[in-house]
């Protein structure tokens, strides 16, 4: 048997803004709410297919780019469409170094987290 995994835990300073952003772009309900953290994920819970997400508070300052980010697709509509989505739901272009014929966007979440848009259509998860 192998791990999986069940949450994924972002330190932050606005918790609030960052899981009002994240359910925005995931189409994610808060589940829980606990000691200033917000735990975000799908209807069904914790413990689905899905990972949840739990944006934990965090008065240290991050500096540089996070090791990790998140990488989305487009369920419902084509990459350009879910862009425009994106920007105007808070998401900000980021350059990273990308030479401008990638595939993917580049983007930050409104705390300056790198999350990259890619092109291909996945189906909604039943």
């Amino acid at each position: 048997m192998a791990c999986r995994i069940s949450e994924l835990v972002l330190n932050c300073s606005d918790p609030e803004t960052l899981a009002r952003f994240w359910c925005d772009v995931l189409g994610y309900v808060e589940l829980d709410r606990e000691d200033g953290a917000i735990e975000i994920g799908p209807e069904a819970g914790f413990g689905g297919p899905q990972p949840t997400i739990i944006f934990s508070p965090s008065s240290n300052p991050r500096t540089g780019r996070l090791p990790l980010h998140i990488d989305v697709n487009p369920t419902d509509r084509d990459q350009d469409a879910e862009l425009e989505r994106l920007l105007a739901l808070g998401a900000r272009p980021a350059d990273v170094g990308q030479t401008g014929n990638e595939s993917w966007h580049v983007l930050e979440d409104p705390e300056g987290n790198e999350f990259c848009l890619l092109r291909k259509r996945l189906g909604p998860l039943n």
